[in-house]
């Protein structure tokens, strides 16, 4: 998290590649094209990102003046725009809540409120403070931009404009919003490290891309409210996962995107130790059908205990 270094990178399913060394049958070929697309690398592939998204919203809404880190909003079981209900995931609202326990228990309704509150267009500045929208620049190829659109995007490609009912969706990271796991581990690095955006790098000497982080220009209050957001994740929210004595203090947020007419996504991102951390790491899980924090928490898990194992 704070020289953008990545230390694994994997995605499932994959493929030898040493079998196009010769000639493959037309069968084989089939067998490649076929069920779970192996030749896509999911890592660096868009998706909606849902709660993970949340610190972008949050960011935003401290960062805008409009609200504080000591901003307390009620939350309701649906917030209604134009005759559209957006839920809450639990269908009933957690109360008052305030940034942290929003964030713990990943309130849909508290945060869509922050997102119509600061609007599109702050949201979106955000977003790509971050690095959303566009490639991190590893020395990789194939890598996708994602997508964070606007009001001229919406108009080209829906003939109509921005509405408070995409500010609402994007603020959960929902609708149009595409962000790729490999953009995800930015943003949690950008959370862990202080404030800085990494560029993401596979060679160790690439003094370049260890040089580049930048920083977004949060205020010190803010990042300290992001993390404590986060460990609450872990401590006493969606991210139980983490909460094992086999790994230090960890941070983390969890996500469970919509993907009609599939199953869900699921996502959870994170960092580790809580104090000084050494890693980020972000697990997805396409189209699992189960919540992030159930279904890609233990994953993430298992990756920060095999690091800590050997360091």
């Amino acid at each position: 998290p704070n020289t953008g270094a990545v230390l694994a990178m994997v995605s499932r399913p994959t493929f030898d590649p040493n079998i196009f060394s010769t000639r493959i049958t037309s069968e084989t070929w089939r067998k490649l094209q076929g069920r779970g697309n192996p030749f896509i690398n999911r890592a660096m592939r868009g998706f909606p990102p849902a709660s993970t998204f949340k610190v972008v919203t949050a960011s935003a809404g401290m960062e805008s003046g409009r609200y504080s880190p000591r901003t307390v909003l009620q939350t309701y079981p649906y917030l209604y725009v134009g005759g559209h209900a957006f839920g809450e995931w639990n269908r009933a609202g957690f109360g008052p809540m305030g940034f942290v326990g929003a964030m713990a228990w990943s309130s849909n309704t508290f945060f869509g409120q922050i997102g119509r509150g600061v609007g599109g267009k702050t949201l979106i500045e955000w977003a790509r403070r971050y690095g959303f929208g566009e490639k991190t620049g590893i020395e990789l190829s194939g890598e996708s931009r994602g997508l964070i659109v606007d009001d001229a995007w919406k108009r080209k490609n829906y003939n109509w404009g921005w509405t408070v009912g995409d500010t609402i969706n994007m603020s959960i990271g929902q609708g149009f919003t595409l962000g790729t796991p490999l953009q995800s581990s930015v943003m949690f690095s950008v959370v862990a490290n202080g404030g800085y955006r990494v560029k993401p790098h596979l060679l160790k000497n690439n003094q370049d891309a260890i040089k580049g982080r930048v920083s977004i220009n949060m205020k010190p209050s803010t990042i300290q409210t992001l993390r404590r957001g986060l460990r609450a994740v872990v401590t006493g929210g969606t991210g139980a996962a983490l909460r094992v004595p086999e790994l230090p203090p960890a941070a983390g947020k969890s996500g469970t995107a919509e993907a009609p007419p599939g199953k869900a996504h699921a996502w959870f991102g994170g960092f580790a130790p809580y104090d000084k951390p050494e890693i980020a790491v972000v697990a997805f899980v396409e189209h699992s059908g189960g919540g992030g924090g159930s279904v890609a928490g233990p994953i993430v898990r298992q990756v920060m205990e095999a690091y800590f194992k050997h360091n």
